[in-house]
């Protein structure tokens, strides 16, 4: 799996609008496309400026063609229709996952 966590800094007044611009096209990326596991673009509660974005992808397969979509091209678009203050994207490779919990029913972090 690979998991994209981003952030995007923009103006706070125009923040919602952004977030708001891309709902649809949030939808259509987790139902049309396959290998696509989650794909929120978010506002961040703690920062009034802060767009957040995190993507989950079952393999590097299935992100090579979402950055091929129509959708991903849109979304890009939908973003950049206000100016940027800052911003970043980090992909991230997972090798293992596991519940939260372990069968005493307490967090841990072993696999």
């Amino acid at each position: 799996m690979i998991a994209i966590i981003g952030h995007i800094d923009v103006d706070p007044k125009v923040r919602d609008r952004l977030v708001s611009s891309t709902a649809d096209l949030q939808v259509a990326t987790a139902r049309d496309e396959p290998g696509c596991v989650v794909y929120t673009i978010s506002a961040d509660p703690a920062d009034p400026g802060r767009i957040r974005i995190v993507e989950l992808w079952e393999s590097a397969e299935s992100l090579d063609a979402h950055f091929q979509h129509p959708n991903f091209f849109a979304t890009g678009d939908a973003l950049r229709a206000e100016p940027r203050v800052g911003g970043s994207a980090i992909k991230y490779r997972i090798d293992a996952t596991a519940p939260v919990k372990g069968p005493d029913g307490k967090a841990t972090s072993q696999f």
